[in-house]
């Protein structure tokens, strides 16, 4: 009643006596309980013990709420929810989520808190406070939770594990989230737009984009954020802090999720599974950029031709086809290209370096995406149906491209003399017309090409390699073209085969035309 009144009617005495010493800090106390509770932690005495498992307690209040746990009765119910508890002030913590009350208001910034717990841990974002050191690395925390979970890192104990997938965690708020990723529990609900989540700090951070509020200003170039944790992530930025090294390779990276990611890569785990084709994968975004595949969602839309992608990534991509920003330069040749992964593939083209074999025959590829369509010809899998014809393919790329030809689209246009093309590779290949541009260069006799089917075509007169033969004559080719020309000799015969190392096999009928079968 006197939070309400305001009645206080006991004055403290300054200078009040305390009669209690403690002998080995010379703490001084006004209570005789206090002083015996302070004693208990040098003494380690346990006064209270459970009759039912033994167990031992220091105070009496930690006994008491010890003994309901073996009766199984949780005497404080919420009124909202029905949800019990075991101490009363569970009780009145748990009831202000129904009431939305903040009663700790931060002064510098107007944060307000429902606990008082969080309410001191924010006040230290303020004065860089960081009270809690981890022995072993000197690294320094805002809160005992987070120095509980760095130690882990040390000691790659992992105490939560999920029954149903046998999963382990480090920290029990990991365990609550992943346990929900099984029963599909969102008790967390947006009362702006009704947005559902698992967690009360996802909602949290949600209800911040309605309020657009970011309380935490970065000192050198000032960027705000929500969060003060990313703003932490944001300023290792700026120092080049690594803290989080593997211990396998002695990799270092910023942020903790990056080594965990990273760490996949020595073990070969791939957690995200695909319900509909049974596809593995290491990285959540590509998991859910495939899963599209099966779904034809495309959320991500360019503003300027309208044409929708099923990644981010592909979409911002593609946005530079429209600006022409090339922002990814190769340092040999000077040539550039709109995403870094399209100019790693470029400079193997100078390295000669092919990471990608095939275990079948032994075949080595530059690019990973030729790599497994190359796989999928052993296998024999096409996965990627055209919903319009029924045929099927070995990649999503071959589908999109197959699919241009019923609708005719041609979203790649010229800016020179204005002609469009339905893929983007034959536009490039296109404006080197206009240029001259020649960036494959032949080492051994120092001939220049516009096109590196031409160059690879090239290299092969001076290595003598040629894949293509006949199969009725037994004649080999450098190119696949030559060897087509050459099977149209034989054409006597119902059918002809070309033999071809790791490459499909060309079948020849005079009456109907050459027709390529993959598989």
């Amino acid at each position: 009643m006197r939070c309400h009144t305001g009645h206080k009617p006991y004055e403290y005495q300054k200078y009040g006596e305390k009669p209690y010493k403690c002998k080995e800090h010379g703490e001084v106390f006004h209570y005789l309980q206090y002083f015996e509770k302070h004693e208990g932690n040098h003494n380690g005495k346990k006064t209270y013990k459970c009759v039912e498992c033994g167990k031992t307690f220091m105070w009496l209040r930690s006994f008491q709420r010890h003994k309901v746990t073996h009766t199984g009765t949780s005497p404080h119910k919420c009124k909202e929810c029905g949800k019990t508890f075991i101490s009363s002030s569970s009780l009145q913590i748990h009831e202000r989520t129904h009431t939305g009350e903040k009663s700790y208001q931060c002064i510098q910034c107007g944060k307000a808190y429902r606990y008082h717990q969080n309410f001191q841990t924010h006040l230290r974002t303020h004065t860089e406070e960081k009270p809690f050191e981890c022995k072993k690395c000197s690294n320094v925390f805002i809160c005992p939770g987070s120095l509980r979970k760095h130690e882990r890192t040390h000691t790659e104990v992992k105490p939560y594990e999920c029954k149903q997938c046998g999963k382990a965690f480090r920290s029990h708020v990991d365990f609550q989230l992943h346990e929900r990723n099984h029963t599909g529990e969102k008790p967390y609900e947006c009362k702006t737009c009704s947005k559902a989540f698992s967690f009360l700090s996802y909602l949290r951070k949600h209800e911040r984009t309605h309020t657009e509020e970011k309380h935490y200003d970065c000192k050198h170039c000032g960027k705000a954020y929500r969060d003060y944790r990313f703003l932490q992530i944001h300023e290792r930025t700026h120092t080049g802090e690594k803290p989080y090294e593997c211990k396998q390779c002695g990799k270092a990276f910023t942020y903790y999720s990056s080594l965990k990611i990273h760490r996949r890569t020595h073990t070969g785990e791939r957690p995200y599974e695909c319900k509909e084709c049974g596809k593995t994968y290491r990285y959540y975004n590509s998991f859910q950029t495939h899963e599209r595949t099966h779904t034809g969602e495309k959320p991500y839309e360019c503003k300027q031709c309208g044409k929708a992608f099923s990644s981010q990534r592909g979409c911002q991509v593609h946005v530079r086809n429209h600006t022409g920003e090339k922002p990814y330069e190769c340092k040999k040749c000077s040539k550039a290209f709109s995403c870094p992964s399209s100019l790693r593939k470029h400079e193997r083209t100078h390295s000669g370096e092919k990471p990608y074999e095939c275990k079948e025959c032994g075949k080595a590829f530059i690019c990973h995406t030729n790599y497994r369509r190359h796989v999928k010809m052993h296998t024999g899998e096409k996965p990627y149906e055209c919903k319009q014809c029924s045929k099927a393919f070995v990649c999503p790329s071959y589908l999109r491209k197959h699919e241009k030809t019923h609708t005719g689209e041609k979203p790649y246009e010229c800016q020179q003399c204005g002609k469009a093309f339905s893929y983007y590779y034959s536009l490039q290949t296109h404006e080197k017309t206009h240029t001259g541009e020649k960036p494959y260069e032949c080492k051994h006799c120092g001939k220049a090409f516009s096109y590196y089917h031409s160059f690879h075509t090239h290299e092969k007169t001076h290595t003598g390699e040629k894949p293509y033969k006949c199969s009725e004559c037994g004649k080999a080719f450098i190119c696949h073209s030559n060897c087509l020309r050459h099977v149209r000799l034989h054409s006597g015969e119902n059918h002809i085969n070309v033999k071809n190392v790791g490459k499909p096999t060309v079948i020849l009928i005079p009456s109907e035309g050459t027709k390529r079968l993959t598989g």
